[in-house]
C-alpha cells in the first residue's frame, strides 16, 4: 500500500468496512490516518510527531510533521527556534505546533502490515463500543436469534449484530438447543469488558415471563392491564399477579385469552410451564388468599413489623396449600413480598388452648389467684400484667362475678408484681454497667437498658451512636430466601418509628445535634 495509492479505491474500502461492521465511516477513516501516522513514524523516526489526513470526499492523504516552537533546539526532529518558525508564520509563539509537510512516501511490507493492524485493531474496538452502546439501552427487552454454538452447557446466541450468551443456570431445565435453533430470551444484563461487551440474556428470569405476556396481551402493552409481580420455578410452575385499570376489564380472563389461547402461547415458549394467573389487590390479605389459589383460606393474620403473615387453612388443604416440595407457599411469599405461615385449623386451635393455660400460670403466679379467677381474666382477653395494672378498674369490675373491690385488689398485685419485676431489673441494669443517664432518655424503659447493656450499649454516647436497624434488627434476601437479623431490643413491642425517636432523643441528650436540627431531620424523614 502507497499513499500515491488509488483514492477512490481508498475511499470505498472504508465505506465497504463501515457498512459491514456497522459503524461510522469516519471512524474508519480516523483509524487508517492512526494507520498511516504509525507506519510514517517507523520511516522518519518513532519520536516524529506525524500528523496524516484524509479528505473524505476526494481520498487524497497528506502527511505533516508537527514541531514545537522554542527558543533554543536540541532535537530538531521534533523542535523548531522562533525565528525558523516565525519564517513560516510570523504569529508564531514558543510553545506554538508549526506542521511541516512532509513528501510522499511507499510504505514498506512490514509498514504496511502494521498500518493493517492498527485499522483492525480500531475497527474492531469500533465494533464493540457500538455494541455495546446498542444493547445496554435493551437492558429489560426479549430478543431474539439463533443458536451460534453450545460451550460447556453455555448456549451462544447470534443476535445479528453481536453474540449474547444463556448460560447453563439461566436455561429452562430440561431444556436442549443445537445449532441454528431459534432462541427467545430475556436481556438481564450488559457489560463492557475487554474482550468486547458480554450481553447475557435468560429464560429464566421472573421479566421473561412478563414480556411474554406483554407480547401476547395487547391490554398489556397498551397499560390497561399491569403485571404487578411475577414468581417462577422454572420449568415447573409460576404465579403472575394481574391488575386492570379498567374496571370494565377482566384482567385474568385478558391474560388467559379466547380458550386459553394467549396464556397457552406463554406455556408453550416456556416448555410446558403451568402459569397461575392471579389478581392483584392492594389489601395484602385479599392478595395472599388469591396467590395461594387453588388452596382455600380460613383465615389470615397479618404482623407488618415482622414482615410475616400467618394463614390458616381447613385441614384436608393443608397439603395442597403448601404444594409439592413447598412450591405453592414458596411462590405466593414471592410473588407477595410476605413470609407465610401455614396452620391447619387443628394446629391453631392447638395453638390458641397453649397460650390460654399460658396465660392463667401466669397469673395465678404472679397475683396470687385461683384458677377459676385466672381463667376468667384469660378468657375476657387480658394478655399480660401490664394489661391489668394500667387497663381502667371498670374493666376488670365488668367481670361477670368481679364486683369494684375484686377489680382494686387484682390490680394492686399487678402493680406490686410489676414494681419488684421493676426493682429486680434496675440491679441487673446496675450490674451490667448501664449509667443512670440512660433512664433520662424519653422511651427508654428499665427492661430496655438492661436489654442494651447486654448488647454493649452503656451510655447515651452508646445508644446515639446506633443505627435504628442495630436495635430493631433487619431482614435480608439470599437464593429466594430471608434471613433475619436481630437486634438488641429484640422482643420488645416498639416500632421502627418509635426506635427512631429514642435514638434522636439520645443524639440530642449527647449534644450531638440540637433539638431545631432534630425536627428538620425527622420532618425530612417523614416526607421520604
Amino acid at each position: 500500500m502507497a499513499v500515491s495509492a488509488n483514492r477512490l479505491e481508498l475511499l470505498q474500502i472504508a465505506d465497504a468496512v463501515a457498512r459491514e461492521k456497522v459503524i461510522d465511516r469516519r471512524i474508519v477513516l480516523a483509524a487508517m490516518e492512526d494507520a498511516i501516522q504509525k507506519a510514517a513514524r517507523s520511516r522518519y523516526g518513532s519520536e516524529t510527531e506525524v500528523k496524516a489526513e484524509i479528505n473524505s470526499k476526494t481520498g487524497e492523504i497528506r502527511l505533516q510533521r508537527l514541531l514545537m516552537v522554542v527558543d533554543e533546539v536540541d532535537n530538531p526532529a521534533i523542535q523548531i527556534s522562533v525565528d525558523e518558525a516565525r519564517m513560516k508564520n510570523p504569529a508564531a509563539q514558543v510553545g506554538d505546533m508549526i506542521a511541516e509537510p512532509l513528501p510522499p512516501m511507499d510504505f514498506g511490507r512490514i509498514a504496511a502490515q502494521s498500518a493493517k493492524q492498527v485499522i483492525v485493531q480500531k475497527v474492531r474496538e469500533a465494533e464493540r463500543d457500538r455494541q455495546y452502546d446498542e444493547f445496554k439501552d435493551r437492558i429489560g427487552e426479549i430478543v431474539n436469534g439463533s443458536v451460534k454454538r453450545i460451550e460447556y452447557g453455555n448456549v451462544i446466541v447470534d443476535l445479528g449484530r453481536g453474540e449474547a450468551i444463556v448460560r447453563r443456570d439461566e436455561l429452562i431445565p430440561r431444556e436442549n438447543f443445537r445449532n441454528g435453533d431459534r432462541v427467545r430470551a430475556y436481556v438481564y444484563d450488559v457489560r463492557r469488558e475487554q474482550r468486547g461487551p458480554q450481553i447475557f440474556l435468560s429464560r429464566t428470569h421472573p421479566q421473561f415471563m412478563a414480556k411474554l405476556f406483554a407480547q401476547e396481551v395487547p391490554e398489556i402493552y397498551d397499560n390497561i392491564i399491569e403485571v404487578k409481580s411475577v414468581a417462577r420455578d422454572p420449568g415447573s410452575r409460576a404465579k403472575i399477579a394481574v391488575y386492570s385499570r379498567d374496571s370494565s376489564i377482566d384482567p385474568v380472563g385478558a391474560c388467559v385469552g379466547m380458550r386459553g389461547s394467549r396464556v397457552q402461547a406463554v406455556v408453550g415458549e416456556l416448555q410446558g410451564e403451568k402459569i397461575d394467573i392471579i389478581p392483584w389487590s392492594s389489601d395484602a390479605a385479599t392478595f395472599l388468599v388469591n396467590a395461594l389459589q387453588p388452596a382455600e383460606v380460613s383465615k389470615v393474620v397479618l404482623d407488618e413489623d415482622a414482615g410475616r403473615i400467618e394463614v390458616v387453612v381447613p385441614d384436608d388443604q393443608l397439603s395442597q396449600a403448601i404444594g409439592r416440595r413447598g412450591q405453592n407457599v414458596r411462590l405466593a411469599s414471592q410473588l407477595t413480598g410476605w413470609d407465610i405461615d401455614i396452620l391447619t385449623e387443628a394446629e391453631e386451635s392447638e395453638r390458641r388452648q397453649k397460650e390460654f393455660q399460658e396465660r392463667t400460670q401466669l397469673f395465678m403466679q404472679a397475683l396470687d389467684v385461683d384458677e377459676v379467677v385466672a381463667q376468667l381474666l384469660a378468657t375476657e382477653g387480658f394478655a399480660s400484667i401490664d394489661e391489668l395494672a394500667y387497663v381502667d378498674l371498670d374493666e376488670i369490675a365488668g367481670i361477670e362475678g368481679f364486683d369494684e373491690d375484686t377489680a382494686q385488689e387484682i390490680q394492686n398485685r399487678a402493680l406490686a408484681h410489676l414494681a419488684e419485676i421493676e426493682a429486680a431489673q434496675d440491679e441487673e441494669r446496675k450490674a451490667l454497667g448501664v449509667e443512670d443517664a440512660m433512664r433520662e432518655v424519653p422511651g427508654v424503659t428499665t427492661a430496655m437498658m438492661v436489654a442494651l447493656g447486654k448488647d454493649g450499649i452503656k451510655t447515651v454516647e452508646d445508644l446515639a451512636g446506633c443505627a435504628t436497624d442495630d436495635l430493631t434488627g433487619w431482614t435480608e434476601r439470599k437464593n429466594g430466601e430471608t434471613i433475619k437479623h436481630d437486634g438488641a431490643l429484640k422482643g420488645f413491642e416498639v416500632s421502627k418509628a418509635e426506635v427512631e425517636a429514642i435514638v434522636m432523643a439520645a443524639r440530642i441528650k449527647a449534644g450531638w445535634i440540637d433539638e431545631p436540627a432534630a425536627h428538620a431531620e425527622a420532618e425530612e424523614a417523614d416526607e421520604a
